[in-house]
């Protein structure tokens, strides 16, 4: 997938045209779309083309429980053709974006939904706000995230990686912590595939993290004392602890930037937010917010302690040989 041109104007007009909508004129499923239903997923892929020569894989998974659900209206309302904007900006010629919804497998009725890759306005808005915004989960202080970690290690299928050896790009959105392993009963109920056993968080990370950058966004301040900690066991530095829901895009953009060289710090970060028209308090909430993970891309900063081996991963875990090999 993703084919045809991207316009930023018509992206826009998408957004506009549905300010005044209510979340349910938006997000108009009332159950997880046919085509994003995980039953019998093969492979999703990120392909170049004549048209974009140089695809760069970028995965939008989105908690949509019930106190997730506002980045997912953020984003269909006003931000993602910002997000298009940041990154041509940038200077990353070929993005190809896609989403995934994330609920609580031990409760929802559609905790794992899956899109395509896209590149042009219509169809990347279009799997967005396919999306259903089940408002879900299970109270146990956990949500499915692993489930996203097992789509990017086994069904996708990246040429930026093949052919040029450059990892794509998951930004997970979320507020809880994930289940210590990938169920396998609940790998068969969704997608239909039987495992011989639970695979353990560490190793579905560290199979996701051979062709992906992996990073876990939380939305603001209060909601990262309950589950920074965690994340920070699985994540290290590519943890990144936002102010507030409404900079997703601009954090996620010039983590794009920055990890690709495109952008040499948090300075020229603020430059590009501020050529956009971003609000000054925004601009400094988004720098705070990057200035951690600024700093370990930086030689000359003093390095923290957060960074885990899972985001360097070595070879394939032993659950991918034995099932895949």
């Amino acid at each position: 997938m993703g084919y045809g041109s991207y316009s930023h104007s018509a992206h826009a007009a998408l957004t506009t045209d549905r300010a005044a909508l209510s979340r349910a004129e938006v997000f108009k499923q009332r159950g997880c779309h046919a085509l994003m239903d995980p039953r019998g997923l093969t492979v999703r892929e990120a392909r170049d083309s004549a048209e974009h020569p140089n695809s760069l894989g970028i995965v939008f998974a989105l908690d949509v429980t019930g106190s997730m659900g506002n980045i997912p209206e953020f984003l269909a309302r006003h931000d993602l053709p910002t997000f298009m904007k940041l990154l041509t900006d940038c200077r990353v010629p070929d993005p190809q974006v896609m989403f995934m919804a994330i609920g609580d497998a031990t409760s929802d009725g559609a905790p794992l939904q899956v899109g395509q890759f896209e590149t042009t306005a219509e169809l990347i808005d279009q799997w967005l706000t396919w999306s259903y915004l089940e408002g879900g989960g299970g109270g146990s202080n956990s949500e499915s995230y692993e489930l996203a970690f097992y789509v990017l290690a086994q069904h996708t299928d990246l040429d930026c990686w093949v052919k040029r050896r450059k990892r794509g790009y998951l930004f997970m959105t979320g507020d809880e912590h994930p289940y210590p392993a990938v169920s396998r009963h609940q790998i068969e109920a969704l997608i239909g595939e039987r495992l011989d056993e639970d695979i353990a968080l560490e190793e579905v990370v560290a199979a996701a993290a051979e062709t992906w950058h992996l990073f876990f966004l939380i939305p603001d301040r209060q909601r990262r004392q309950g589950c920074e900690a965690r994340w920070r066991e699985v994540l290290g530095d590519q943890v990144i602890c936002m102010e507030s829901h409404v900079d997703t895009c601009a954090i996620a953009a010039a983590i794009v930037g920055l990890t690709e060289g495109a952008l040499s710090g948090v300075d020229a970060v603020a430059d590009v937010l501020h050529a956009n028209g971003t609000p000054r308090d925004r601009i400094a909430a988004t720098v705070r917010a990057l200035q951690p993970y600024a700093d370990l891309l930086d030689p000359d900063a003093p390095k923290r302690i957060h960074t885990h081996p899972a985001s360097t991963a070595i070879g394939k875990p032993d659950w991918w040989k034995r099932l895949f090999s």
